[in-house]
């Protein structure tokens, strides 16, 4: 994905592959323009987090609420605030920027 098609502050939804298993990814770029990334399961019950496909709630805080039990989560941290799996953590995976893409893995790594 072009990182200029991810605006700061706001979340896509992309399709992945991570060790060869396709992956729903929730990306986030923060207002400092770096970007984050998390597979798109709620820690709670396992479900998407998305309303429908790259819909997502948010607070009027900016967190990211799960549509389907509430859970709430703080970005671009992934950590759960509020809610029935308060404490836990989206999984997050390794994203980086090249050559105006996002790409997965670290930089390093490429």
């Amino acid at each position: 994905m072009a990182l200029e098609a991810l605006q700061p502050d706001a979340l896509a939804e992309i399709e992945a592959s991570i060790e060869g298993e396709a992956a729903s990814l929730i990306l986030y770029r923060d207002a400092q323009g770096g970007v984050h990334a998390f597979r798109n399961i709620c820690p709670h019950a396992g479900r998407r987090l998305d309303y429908a496909p790259g819909k997502f709630v948010r607070t009027k805080g900016g967190e990211l609420l799960c549509a389907v039990h509430g859970a709430t989560f703080s970005l671009p941290a992934g950590v759960c605030v509020a809610g029935p799996c308060r404490g836990e953590c989206l999984c997050a995976v390794a994203v980086h920027v090249a050559e105006g893409q996002i790409r997965l893995g670290e930089a390093d790594a490429q």
